[in-house]
């Protein structure tokens, strides 16, 4: 009677999906049997997630996860604790002796010293790429070195030529007949209770490889013929939304790529500008990797100086939408309701922080950190650093979004501000980025008392600028 072949282990992490995932395509292809897991090692380990927000995702992730390898003959285990102890004691228990993961490029240091203290161990660990459009050690210069500029980065990842066809998921994964003792998902604690504060997130997200696959279809169809002239304006919303889908890799990049494909209106910059937009995401994974401590640091050391002015009350305030500029209000308060906030209003409100505020970007990134469904330690650090002008290939410090006029070039009949600050929704088209110069029977008509139902500004642009480029110059 031949020898039970003995199983192997696929270590889930940024990457909960069955299609287009190399390290479960090729455990599967080894007819083995495959013990799936996921690990929770906490912040010090370098995993998901990043803070409650995306706690929540995870949780919904997960679940759809376990089911979708039920429904495949699978299973998903869960475990607490350091994730080389934790994949050692799993050999131990039952027999298996290799690891297939895909790369988070994040935790590149701390994923070769596990797998040298695998393989002394007598374990042997497959890596394979796919969290990114290419292999970002194949983007590199003339002299070998990484790019920190995003345009010539964008030209040398497209002579590399297009990513690879996505893999479709395993028919069938062959599950163990015996197990060890798994965690319940359930009693990780995972979603908030007292409050609730994420009750309405399932209205508007399905976490979850099947919820991306719905999202990425409907944006193709619906969305991308617009999305080079439309993605700036949030009241249309015609942005892919996939972001937090991509950040627990339940979509790769390289699907995304390649559904885009399938359109054709006759104009291929939509599609060009969409896949700039996938490359900006792989650029900022290559700065992470140069310089792991792009949450922390400043990449220009030249702001290492730099005189910040943190004041509570007014970090609050931008905290809960209550600055007076209506447009700063309004992505705030949707970053809160929904867990997510438009792109361009996600720079809006940075500058406002770090330029009218004077408060450093890193409070900003922990916030975003700390709500956005979608943290990524690549994309929210690297943006921060940007609008700061701290970062690489960075907007200039003296870049300063009026928020008035961003407001009105950006959400021009308002609509995107009365969505989320009500109490101004029934202020006029040529006051709505303004109240605070709105004469007092225009407001008393829309029901607005300034300094009461809706704040004045908390700061003066025009002052606050000055003040703001007169610490720049200080610092040069």
């Amino acid at each position: 009677m031949p020898a039970e072949i003995p199983p192997v282990i696929v270590w889930f992490r940024r990457d909960l999906r069955l299609a287009d995932n190399a390290a479960l395509s090729a455990a599967v292809e080894t007819g083995a049997p495959v013990i799936a897991l996921f690990i929770r090692e906490g912040s010090a380990g370098g995993g998901m997630p990043f803070g409650p927000a995306q706690a929540w995702w995870l949780h919904h992730s997960l679940l759809a996860l376990r089911q979708a390898l039920h429904d495949r003959g699978g299973d998903l285990l869960f475990f607490t604790g350091e994730a080389a102890t934790v994949l050692v004691q799993v050999v131990q228990q039952t027999g298996a002796s290799q690891i297939y993961l895909n790369r988070s490029y994040e935790r590149d240091d701390q994923d070769r010293e596990l797998a040298r203290r695998l393989k002394s161990a007598g374990i042997a660990v497959h890596a394979f790429h796919g969290q990114l459009l290419h292999d970002p050690s194949h983007v590199r210069t003339g002299a070998g070195k990484p790019f920190r500029v995003f345009t010539p980065f964008w030209k040398a990842l497209q002579a590399l030529g297009e990513p690879r066809e996505p893999l479709a998921a395993p028919d069938a994964i062959r599950g163990v007949s015996s197990t060890p003792p798994s965690e319940q998902l359930e009693e990780w604690g995972l979603l908030p209770t007292k409050p609730d504060w994420a009750a309405g997130f399932g209205d508007i997200w399905t976490p979850g490889e099947a919820g991306a696959r719905v999202r990425l279809e409907d944006f193709v169809e619906n969305g991308l013929s617009e999305y080079k002239s439309g993605r700036d304006f949030p009241a249309r919303d015609i942005t892919s939304r996939l972001s937090p889908h991509l950040a627990h890799g339940e979509v790769t990049p390289a699907q995304a790529w390649h559904a885009a494909s399938g359109f054709d209106n006759g104009d291929p910059g939509q599609i060009t500008h969409f896949r700039r937009e996938l490359a900006w995401r792989d650029f900022n994974y290559s700065l992470l990797i140069e310089f792991p401590r792009l949450a922390t640091d400043n990449w220009n050391t030249d702001f290492d100086g730099f005189a910040w002015s943190f004041d509570g009350a007014l970090y609050r305030a931008w905290r809960n939408g209550l600055t007076g500029y209506p447009i700063v209000d309004a992505g705030m308060r949707q970053l809160w309701r929904e867990g997510y906030m438009h792109n361009r209003l996600r720079m809006i409100t940075a500058s406002f922080l770090i330029k009218d505020l004077m408060i450093d970007w890193r409070k900003g990134e922990e916030w975003f950190r700390e709500t956005l469904l979608d943290a990524d330690p690549a994309n929210n650090a690297a943006s921060w650093q940007w609008v700061a002008g701290s970062g690489a290939d960075a907007s200039p410090f003296f870049r300063i979004f009026n928020p008035t006029l961003q407001g009105e070039k950006f959400d021009p009949d308002g609509d995107y501000v009365r969505r989320y600050v009500p109490e101004l929704c029934h202020l006029d088209r040529k006051y709505i980025h303004r109240p605070f110069e709105a004469p007092d029977h225009i407001l008393h008509k829309a029901g607005i008392a300034l300094g009461e139902s809706y704040p004045r500004p908390i700061v003066e642009h025009g002052t606050a600028r000055e003040r703001a480029l007169a610490a720049y110059k200080a610092t040069k």
